[in-house]
């Protein structure tokens, strides 16, 4: 055994860049030591790596140190784990349930969501009144709600106290409550007052009034908000928590700085996933079903647009059977328009997360980008003139006079598409949001068939009035 002990010395001896954490947990958990001896070096490394470590031992192995460690300190090392629902099944329910009461009520939710409904049941009914009391209360709102993201674990204090007392009441909540970088103030009716901050309490004097010291101003959310309608606000404040109020504006919990991050997280995936057609965000572990099932609404949708498009080109058969030419430049307008379309869109939706955006500001965003694609449409419409024009004659070996026709004709259809299509990539996620739906559901391929639709008309319809009716080509 001593040697052992040496061995552990050296470890933490050596360089501190070259030790293998992982590795040393799971030589001092597999060690013939005492119980006791392995709770005390465990202690020295993060949660981190220990659960990192738990990866490598057998289903025993890891139930002996649970033995050991105790739940409070397994609920903070299942914290860092991706798949927790597979070592929690490892584990009968009671201690289970032991372990889900030290976790924050929403990352126990998110664990017992993962669980089959008979041992998650079982669970449940062996959890303690305050652990079902703020699960449920949690699970009571939507889950666009900022209530369904929201934690229990705060302290709060009367506002009424003394410094003395808001000290002693702050030691004796912190036994069940970590968060405590910011102290919330309530009134007598449990209703919120305002914030303070650790720092500021601390060195207070203790015949300072707690009022002096509170923030009144404080931020605030309220649980029935929708993530979406606050996401700004969330990502404004740098705080490590934010309270969450219900209707009658009473403390029921905080947002969290890791929660914040999460529920940009999951908003930015939510919105990636609609500007690509899809219905909810995708993951390499679901099914094919699944899989399909997210895109398929979208497809189908896409399909019959798409429908449309073939149509309106199908109109002017006789253009293209008089002029064949003119098809080998098709997809380059289609492709301009929806590539314009697509850009004004991703600038349109960033700028609608302002909720403080005016009438003003909306119509000047309209106008700003309609004048882009106008003048990046002039632009490689003259291009186009002067390089299709001259590859028509000198490949394709048409007269100067045709080659230059269709060149223009191309030219102009690109800068009226671009043109258009800002203006369609602008608007179109303007009046989703006016009618209450998330704009991001104005998606890339939505906006890039609508833009099709656009130049194809655009395109054949000059080429019809310019080429074949003015000019006589």
């Amino acid at each position: 055994m001593e040697e052992k002990e040496l061995e552990n010395e050296e470890i933490k001896d050596t360089n501190f860049s070259k030790r293998n954490f992982k590795n040393e947990i799971i030589d001092i958990i597999k060690s013939s030591q005492n119980e006791e001896k392995i709770k005390d070096l465990i202690q020295d490394y993060h949660d981190n790596d220990i659960a990192s470590a738990l990866e490598d031992l057998t289903a025993e192995e890891r139930k002996k140190f649970y033995r050991i460690i105790g739940a409070e300190e397994i609920s903070d090392i299942f914290a860092y784990l991706d798949n927790v629902e597979d070592y929690i099944e490892e584990l009968d329910a009671e201690k289970a349930a032991d372990i889900i009461e030290e976790m924050d009520a929403d990352d126990a939710i998110d664990l017992l969501e993962e669980l089959e409904e008979e041992k998650r049941e079982e669970i449940m009914q062996l959890l303690d009144d305050d652990a079902q009391k703020d699960i449920n209360l949690i699970q009571s709102y939507d889950d666009d709600m900022i209530g369904s993201m929201m934690s229990t674990n705060y302290v709060y204090i009367h506002k009424n106290s003394s410094v003395k007392q808001a000290m002693k009441s702050l030691v004796e909540q912190a036994a069940d409550n970590d968060n405590i970088t910011t102290i919330y103030a309530v009134d007598n009716n449990e209703k919120f007052y305002g914030a303070i901050e650790l720092r500021d309490l601390v060195v207070a004097r203790e015949g300072t009034p707690l009022d002096e010291i509170i923030q009144t101003s404080y931020p605030r959310l309220y649980a029935e908000e929708t993530i979406s309608e606050c996401i700004e606000q969330l990502k404004d404040y740098s705080e490590d928590s934010i309270p969450v109020l219900n209707n009658e504006d009473v403390l029921i919990g905080v947002i969290t700085a890791n929660d914040i991050v999460e529920v940009v997280d999951d908003e930015m995936s939510e919105d990636y996933a609609k500007l690509a057609g899809m219905t909810e965000e995708s993951d390499l572990g679901e099914s094919i079903f699944t899989g399909m099932r997210k895109r398929l609404p979208w497809l189908v949708i896409l399909l019959f647009l798409g429908l449309c498009v073939s149509s309106v080109i199908g109109m002017f058969e006789n253009v293209i059977s008089g002029l064949t030419i003119i098809v080998f430049f098709q997809s380059l307008i289609l492709s301009m328009a929806g590539n314009v379309g697509t850009q004004s869109l991703a600038v349109t939706i960033r700028v609608l997360m302002d909720e403080n955006l005016s009438a003003k500001d909306k119509w000047g965003l309209i106008g700003r980008e309609v004048r882009i694609g106008f003048c990046n449409g002039l632009l490689l419409g003259a291009l186009s003139f002067a390089f299709i024009g001259a590859y028509i004659l000198f490949v394709k070996g048409y007269s100067a006079s045709t080659s230059f026709l269709v060149s223009g004709c191309i030219g102009i259809s690109m800068l009226v598409a671009m043109t258009i299509s800002s203006f369609t990539g602008t608007v179109i996620p303007m009046i989703f949001k006016q009618l209450k739906k998330d704009p991001a559901v104005a998606s890339g391929p939505l906006i890039s068939t609508i833009n099709d639709f656009v130049a194809a008309t655009t395109y054949y319809g000059l080429a019809w009035a310019l080429l074949i009716s003015i000019f006589h080509v």
